[in-house]
């Protein structure tokens, strides 16, 4: 057993031991013992297994400022770092400052010990990077879910080399649509078993709260769907559009894959992961980890999310923050809290991108709305 899987059973044992050990003893009320539940909403009772939180841990280029992220991940042959930052830019896309008109290098490789930069490359290929994904060659996937004035940039997925040579895009650049061949603010990417390439397109659905808003959604042609390629890049098939059932999305945020090979797929909008075959086939569901922005599940099985959107007008009461658990519960045994914000009280503000090394480390990518309160694009969440 990983020590870190025997951590986290611990955190287990002891969320059981708050719920059978620490409730009022009726015989007993009046005293000063009181019920204390873990509650997966605030967060309260869940224990926090990465309590030493580190800001500005990587380092950026002299003469650049941060910008925000929404993505990082984890290199499977050497265990370091894998990110990006938005040129400059605090926000999420639209007009200003993108990586279109401020063309530095936006994808960075970081030693995961020192934050020192050990890759940087990607300048003018970019508007606005959305999701990253490392494969198990050190091939390094990049979404660009945003298109600049001209329609000669965005809506693309890239792959890199590890050292920066650009092998292969999918899409139209600076073309957004829905028919095969085009992808329409594409928000994730990854490598399954086979080799197959898994896009999560559409970033509009999450703000759709009616009937009638979906409705002209898929009238207008927006899109909430996984599209599948070949490892060559050759369409192969798309399952989803914009709604609230089962094989339905609002907004297909993050991507990954457990040791079973299932899908999973944090559909921000309706508040849930949702479990896939290869094949599109919907298999379960998980509601336990609040509106969710980032995911990663470690190479036993635990899952790692980010919540960043929660707030009281969107999902009340919810604490942003990174919650923990195993795949084959719906259930949360670790929960990292959020930044404090007067932006939103009592809800805190977290990143959007999250991913955990060998030893147990867990970093965050720092979206619009936490970059301010972190400093930096990028935080780390040490074991001690």
């Amino acid at each position: 057993m990983s020590l870190r899987r025997a951590l986290i059973f611990a955190l287990a044992a002891f969320s059981g031991a708050v719920l059978t050990g620490c409730a009022a003893d009726p015989a007993n009320s009046g005293t000063e013992e009181t019920e204390t539940y873990p509650n997966p909403i605030t967060g309260q009772g869940i224990p926090n297994p990465n309590p030493t939180r580190i800001g500005n841990w990587a380092t950026l280029p002299e003469g650049r400022e941060w910008g925000s992220t929404a993505g990082i991940d984890i290199d499977p042959t050497d265990g370091h770092v894998w990110a990006y930052e938005r040129c400059g830019s605090g926000s999420a896309g639209g007009p200003g400052v993108n990586c279109d008109n401020n063309p530095v290098d936006p994808i960075f490789k970081f030693d995961r010990n020192t934050g020192e930069i050990l890759e940087n490359f990607g300048a003018g290929v970019f508007v606005t990077p959305h999701g990253i994904h490392v494969d198990q060659e050190g091939n390094v996937w990049v979404t660009d879910f945003a298109g600049n004035a001209t329609g000669t940039k965005g809506h693309q997925v890239h792959k890199f080399s590890p050292t920066g040579e650009l092998l292969l895009s999918l899409g139209v650049a600076g073309q957004p649509g829905s028919v095969p061949g085009q992808l329409n603010q594409p928000n994730d990417v990854i490598v399954g078993p086979d080799g197959s390439i898994y896009v999560a397109d559409g970033h509009s659905g999450q703000g759709m709260t009616s009937a009638q808003a979906i409705a002209e959604g898929r009238a207008a042609a927006m899109t909430a769907r996984i599209v599948k390629f070949s490892p060559e890049g050759k369409y192969l098939m798309e399952w989803g559009q914009i709604g609230t059932l089962h094989g339905e999305f609002r907004t297909p945020h993050a991507l990954e894959f457990d040791s079973q090979g299932r899908l999973w797929i944090a559909d921000r909008g309706n508040h849930r992961l949702e479990i896939y075959d290869q094949e599109g086939n919907y298999l379960d569901s998980r509601y336990a980890y609040g509106r969710i922005s980032g995911l990663y599940i470690t190479d036993d099985d635990m899952v790692y999310t980010i919540d960043s959107e929660s707030a009281m007008t969107n999902h009340p009461n919810w604490r942003d923050g990174i919650r923990i658990g195993h795949v084959d519960r719906d259930w949360i045994v670790g929960f990292i809290p959020p930044w404090e914000s007067d932006s939103r009280p009592y809800q805190g503000v977290a990143g959007e991108g999250v991913a955990v090394d060998a030893d147990g480390n867990v970093y965050a990518a720092e979206g619009p709305a936490s970059l301010e309160a972190a400093g930096s694009a990028f935080t780390k969440y040490a074991v001690r």
